[in-house]
């Protein structure tokens, strides 16, 4: 009797644990570039700001916009859709600035629009595709599916080559 019921307790422990691991979620910030949806870890998020005045900077490596003034300090500013491959576009009411930090680096991104925070369950992350049409795929992390949509997940460190890098981290 107490080794059946040690086995009906051990089948409900893995149970919980299968439970539990397919709740994992993933929190992410979700924005837009031209069509296309694309998710970074809420984790590398600092904040997000309205676009704003962006100074230029002379010899900056060619994806960086400038930088902004937040707050008393100096941010280097990324065109993401220059690193990614898609035409420039004029900023509107929609554009913001996606504040991250990388490898103690303030950096910021420009995108179209920032869509909402989500949370998804691990089971609907798949790594990326060997071949990702019109995006650098070394920069793809994994492919969300949801329910109508694909949200493509970026790793912001990885749209960065070591010499830009190198350049953010001098301003």
């Amino acid at each position: 009797m107490m080794a059946a019921a040690a086995g009906n307790s051990a089948d409900h422990s893995t149970a919980n644990a299968v439970r539990e691991q397919s709740e994992e979620r993933l929190h992410i910030v979700s924005f837009r570039m031209g069509s296309e949806e694309f998710g970074v870890d809420i984790l590398q998020v600092r904040e997000i700001i309205r676009m704003t005045t962006i100074t230029r900077v002379p010899n900056a490596p060619g994806i960086v916009e400038g930088v902004i003034n937040l707050r008393g300090k100096v941010v280097p500013v990324v065109e993401l859709r220059r690193k990614l491959g898609m035409p420039y576009v004029e900023p509107d009411k929609n554009t913001r600035i996606v504040i991250v930090e990388l490898e103690e680096k303030t950096v910021g991104f420009i995108v179209d629009a920032v869509s909402e925070v989500l949370r998804i369950p691990q089971n609907v992350i798949e790594p990326p595709p060997s071949i990702a049409a019109g995006i650098n795929a070394e920069f793809i992390t994994a492919v969300g599916k949801l329910e109508d949509r694909l949200l493509i997940l970026l790793d912001l460190k990885k749209t960065l080559s070591l010499p830009e890098a190198d350049a953010l981290r001098a301003m």
